[in-house]
């Protein structure tokens, strides 16, 4: 008997290709892309940044030096509720009468920014020398009206812009 070689056999086999993808340039794509916006976040987000202090729960250090601590300061206060502004001050009386200056919310629901500037303006020509102010708002306003009243409280409105209060600190109510 006789043996013979199946062509099966004698025929080389290819290798089956497995569906595994090669996600290396993928990879190195994501990586650029990721590198990339870092870099441009970082150099755009100067262009935003408002200058906004967090509120010191410790009194000063001990390198801080207090100046001109004969003067009483201002320590001013806005509130923000849904009734309106509240301006407050723990060493000055600012309203007619002892009374808390307050701005209420215009007849539409909507606050009265101009008010409050000219309430700053005000405030600011009777005490030159401050620029401090802490703002504190409720929990239910938004921060659009926030945001309104600390460009209120910082400058002057119109065309001709003046510095009024520009060191703020958020507060909590």
């Amino acid at each position: 008997m006789a043996f013979y070689f199946s062509r099966r056999k004698l025929k080389p086999r290819e290798e089956e290709e497995s569906g595994e993808l090669n996600i290396v340039p993928y990879l190195d794509i994501l990586m650029n892309l990721i590198l990339f916006m870092l870099l441009s976040i970082t150099g755009l987000a100067s262009f935003g940044i408002l200058n906004v202090s967090a509120p010191n729960y410790g009194g000063p250090s001990a390198g801080v030096q207090q100046e001109n601590s004969d003067q009483p300061k201002l320590t001013l206060s806005v509130l923000i509720s849904k009734q309106g502004h509240f301006i407050n001050s723990e060493n000055a009386i600012l309203g007619a009468g002892g009374n808390t200056p307050t701005i209420p919310v215009k007849a539409d629901g909507s606050y009265d920014y101009e008010a409050l500037n000219a309430k700053m303006v005000e405030i600011k020509q009777a005490f030159p020398g401050e620029s401090k102010v802490i703002i504190a708002a409720d929990a239910e306003v938004q921060y659009e009206t926030l945001i309104g009243t600390m460009d209120a409280c910082r400058e002057t409105m119109g065309k001709d812009r003046h510095l009024l209060f520009p060191d703020v600190t958020l507060g909590a109510l």
